[in-house]
This record gives structure tokens, sequence and C-alpha cells, in this order.
């Protein structure tokens, strides 16, 4: 009798559930693939590996309690030979390079998910590194640029823009997301693309460094706390 062969199991994170839905419907395509459990924030997604222990886990870069980069460092620490996938909306050569030195082997822009995911899993799934294409476009126009232009960029892509700064002032203030669109007259996911905008520009990680980098740019008062 042939033996049986075993599914691939398969891990989602990502702290919306329609997305969710989406890398799902993508991965459940290929059959000999079986997605064992779903987490909506960093911190279910680390506790669901260990006990799981799936073949990759594919997480989203902005979520809650832990983001994705604390995530995958977590679980490297603990499953070193686990394998993760981001799957993310930021176009930053920067935030790839720490991604994978975090021990990511994989980096699919959400625009390229249809196309790419699938590809992506496959290559890092045999051990590979895999980034979409629009990814190494990015990482190689970081190293064509010369080290003053580099920098030069940098700094201005560091500069946050008038409406960043307001809601980067409400972020440290504590205020939501929800709290942050009624105030400002927008919705809540264009607050969380600007959120998402803003850590992935500043290269912070955290609620607390985001405090920390608006004290020290006078963005508000250094009595601001973080609860």
């Amino acid at each position: 009798m042939a033996k049986v062969k075993r599914r691939l199991r398969l891990l989602i994170a990502d702290d919306h559930e329609l997305v969710r839905h989406g890398i799902r419907g993508v991965l459940r395509a290929e059959r000999s693939w079986a997605v064992v459990g779903e987490a909506e924030n960093g911190q279910e997604a680390v506790q669901k590996v260990l006990s799981l222990r799936p073949d990759l886990v594919v997480l989203d870069m902005t979520m809650p309690v832990l983001d994705g980069l604390e995530a995958t460092r977590q679980i490297r620490d603990r499953l070193p030979d686990a394998k993760v996938l981001i799957l993310t909306m930021h176009e930053s050569s920067q935030m790839i390079r720490r991604v994978i030195e975090a021990g990511a082997r994989g980096y699919v822009l959400k625009s390229e998910l249809a196309k790419q995911l699938v590809k992506a899993v496959k290559a890092v799934l045999r051990g590979k590194l895999s980034l979409s294409p629009k990814a190494s476009e990015l990482v190689l126009s970081g190293f064509l640029l010369a080290p003053e232009n580099s920098k030069q960029v940098d700094r201005q892509e560091a500069r946050p823009t008038t409406r960043e700064v307001e809601i980067l002032r409400l972020l440290a203030r504590g205020k939501s997301n929800k709290e942050i669109s009624v105030e400002l007259g927008i919705t809540v996911r264009t607050v969380e693309t600007h959120r998402a905008k803003i850590m992935s520009k500043l290269g912070l990680h955290s609620v607390v460094e985001l405090v920390h980098y608006a004290t020290q740019h006078g963005i508000v008062s250094s009595h601001t706390g973080v609860t």
C-alpha cells in the first residue's frame, strides 16, 4: 500500500479577518497544503506556532501586541528551524533588511499577494530566500544608491508629513485608531495605513518607541505616557 504523503501545515497571522480569508483562499488552492491555524496578533502567532509547530508561518508586519518583526524574532529564538514569510504593505528596503536579519525567509508585498504568495511559500519551504518582484527591486535600488545619496534619501524618507505628524501626536497620546478617525474626520482604515507608514518610515516597532520618538522630536510633551 502506497504511503500517503503528509500535507504541509501552514499558519496565518494578520489582524484583519478579511485579509486572513484572502490568504487562506490563496494557500488552500494547493491541495498538498493545510492551514492549521490563524492568529490576529503577534503574540497569539508566537503561541500558536509553538503549540502547532507548522511547517511555515505567514506573518503580517503590522499587528497589535507584537508586530511581525518581533514575532519573527521570538519564533526563531525558540524554534531556530521555523520558516517565516512576511506579508506586508511596507515598500521599504530598510524594512526588508530588518526582516531578513530577524530570521524571516520571505517577503511579499500585499499588492502582489495573489500572484506571488504561492511561489514564495514554495521557495521558503524548499529552504530558499524569497522576495517578491517589487521587494527585490527595492533591495536592488538600495544597493545601487551611492552612500551619500543613500543617507540623503533615508533622511528625506524619515521626515513625517503634516498628516503623519498629526496622527503620530494622537497615537503618542494613547488615542485608538477609531478615536483618531473621529477626531480627524477620516476612516479607520486610513488611520491604519498612515500608522503603518509612520512605523515603517521611522523604523519604529512598538507604541513605546513611537512615544519616545514623538517626545524626542517635540511632537508631544515629555509627560506623555503609555499604559
